[in-house]
């Protein structure tokens, strides 16, 4: 860690260069948080509508993004090359990128590398003993296969790619390592916006490129040769999309994708990152595509999103979305106690269907309904069930949602759950589990239900929602809740196999308020009052703080899941036999 005088310097070179490439901080302040946040964004003044509310403006042409990349002296024609030949996506571009910019010894970049963190608190950075912190939960495999992939990434690719960059910049000195490479990635993945970039900034007409004053090669603008506008590999989806080769759901928007007018892109804007998260955002970023709010055309721009004036030195945060604590933990290295945004990931092992009964004819009906293998129980969905006081504004989503259901029974022999209004599960899950869970003649009557829909001779094919239909008609619901009810039971052996139970980990965080309350002196055990006290416990690490609040919380969503799947499953079991009988 720098000392202080270092880091003052470092930050005043880093203010001169933002306002040198044209940043504007107008009633803000780039300054030091603490240890865990690093720097953050504070107000200036307690005036902001001074400013119509535009704190901080920041030009797109300082942005770091795929074109950028694409478009660099030194790096651009060597990854035009990968990405025509499809061997790159744009998130290796970006790493590349910053992985040899921080190794360039005479990098523009330079006073905004030198304010970047140099370590990380997501797990891809824990010590072995706080990743075994994690044993048990989704983030623990997630963590080493990603781990893995990178690894397996440098070695087989950017090692020596890396090198043959810095020589051609003239510097055959310089070693490139796995840190570095990892670094870029955690960089990227902490800070990278998803920027709606207008499209007359992304794809210029010739005549309207102007030239660039800033102090590094002007690169901001794409080239059309490349065929980026439309087509970008690996690229995520708009709402949500998942990290490949793990099971950790990540929100986010595809690097980019066009509509309309915007062209959607991932990239890093120096400044704007330096916002941190709070639930209660007060302010957001926006993009000035003209010169209509900040004057500054192409640019994004910090814009306060509170009534009142802001107190002077009050950090400014943003809302990074709403995301549950393996997320934030996986993502950005930190999570926040008692997340109301908190979500327990479930789902059936795709491998394991082979080996179930009829896994052929069970196989075409998942495929038939577009299955859901897993399914995100985000927290909220308590409010609406069994164990959860209802209130007159969730009337109407319950009624919806028993609608939804009683038009499943076309015959009318199967009747509607009289649960079903607190029912949490998704049903796109439930469907899944039922037909995974299907008895033979509960599979044979499925297949004499929709050959009364399509005929013998299969005129047509049945749609997505006459199998669902037929499959939930067939089976109702008993199978599905006691599938789930198992899969559920798995995943609380799994948490609670390394770590113990909620409890433990309970009496583990009071533990640390407990520590965190005492005097250093006494921490470390140092001589007081002139006779040596000691307190008996250690302070932990903040990483493994943060590993025991997030498997803390995914032992209690998985404990009140449970309780609501394993009630539901009573209740569908009596209804099954007062039917029968």
């Amino acid at each position: 860690m720098a000392n202080p005088e270092e880091a003052t310097a470092r930050l005043e070179r880093f203010l001169q260069w933002l306002q040198v490439n044209g940043a504007q901080l107008r009633a803000c302040n780039i300054k030091y948080c603490d240890s865990n946040k690093g720097c953050g964004v504070y107000s200036s003044t307690n005036d902001a509508s001074a400013s119509d509310g535009v704190l901080l403006v920041v030009p797109l042409n300082l942005a770091i993004t795929p074109m950028r990349v694409l478009q660099d002296p030194l790096l651009g024609s060597e990854c035009r090359a990968m990405f025509a030949e499809g061997e790159v996506d744009d998130r290796f571009l970006m790493n590349l990128f910053l992985t040899v910019e921080r190794l360039r010894k005479n990098s523009s970049w330079k006073p905004y590398l030198d304010m970047l963190p140099t370590t990380f608190g997501n797990p891809l950075w824990f010590t072995d003993d706080e990743l075994l912190e994690l044993r048990g939960t989704t983030l623990f495999r997630a963590t080493e296969l990603q781990k893995k992939s990178l690894l397996s990434l440098y070695n087989g690719k950017v090692k020596d790619l890396v090198k043959k960059l810095l020589i051609l910049d003239g510097d055959s000195e310089s070693e490139v390592s796995f840190d570095d490479f990892l670094w870029a990635n955690s960089v990227f993945w902490t800070r990278a916006l998803n920027i709606p970039l207008p499209n007359s900034f992304v794809f210029p007409q010739i005549n309207e490129v102007q030239d660039n004053s800033l102090s590094m090669e002007k690169s901001s603008e794409a080239s059309t040769d490349h065929g980026c506008s439309e087509e970008m590999i690996n690229g995520k989806d708009v709402q949500k999309s998942e990290v490949k080769g793990n099971d950790i759901e990540v929100n986010g928007a595809e690097l980019m994708s066009e509509q309309k007018d915007t062209v959607w892109v991932e990239g890093l804007v120096p400044g704007i990152d330096f916002c941190n998260h709070d639930l209660k955002a007060s302010a957001t970023w926006e993009v000035d595509g003209t010169v209509s709010v900040t004057g500054v055309p192409f640019s994004m721009y910090l814009l306060s999103a509170v009534q009142s004036s802001f107190p002077i030195e009050k950090e400014i945060c943003i809302s990074y979305g709403n995301k549950g604590n393996e997320e934030l933990l996986y993502l950005y290295g930190f999570v926040i106690d008692n997340n109301p945004d908190d979500y327990l990931m479930v789902h059936y092992p795709v491998e394991a269907i082979e080996s179930i009964p009829f896994s052929d004819s069970k196989s075409q009906l998942l495929e038939a309904q577009k299955a859901e293998m897993r399914c995100l129980l985000h927290k909220s969905l308590l409010d609406h069930g069994f164990f959860a006081a209802s209130s007159p504004k969730d009337k109407g989503k319950d009624t919806c949602k028993a609608v939804q259901t009683c038009n499943y029974s076309w015959s009318g022999q199967r009747k509607t759950p009289s649960y079903v209004n607190k029912l949490v599960f998704p049903e796109d899950f439930l469907t899944t589990l039922r037909t995974i869970a299907m008895r033979e003649d509960e599979l044979f009557k499925v297949s004499s239900l929709l050959e009364e829909l399509v005929g013998t001779e299969g005129e047509r094919q049945p749609s997505e929602a006459e199998v669902r239909a037929a499959v939930w008609e067939a089976c109702g619901d008993s199978g599905a809740l006691q599938l789930l009810v198992d899969l559920l039971h798995v995943k609380m052996t799994n948490l609670e196999e390394y770590s113990g139970t909620e409890d433990c980990d309970t009496e583990l965080l009071e533990q640390e308020a407990h520590i965190t309350g005492c005097p250093k002196e006494f921490i470390k055990g140092d001589t007081v009052n002139g006779s040596r006290e000691w307190c008996r416990c250690k302070k932990m690490s903040r990483n493994k703080w943060c590993s025991i609040v997030y498997r803390r919380g995914q032992k209690q969503l998985t404990r009140l899941f449970l309780k609501e799947a394993e009630h539901a499953l009573q209740l569908s079991l009596s209804e099954d036999s007062a039917n029968q009988s």
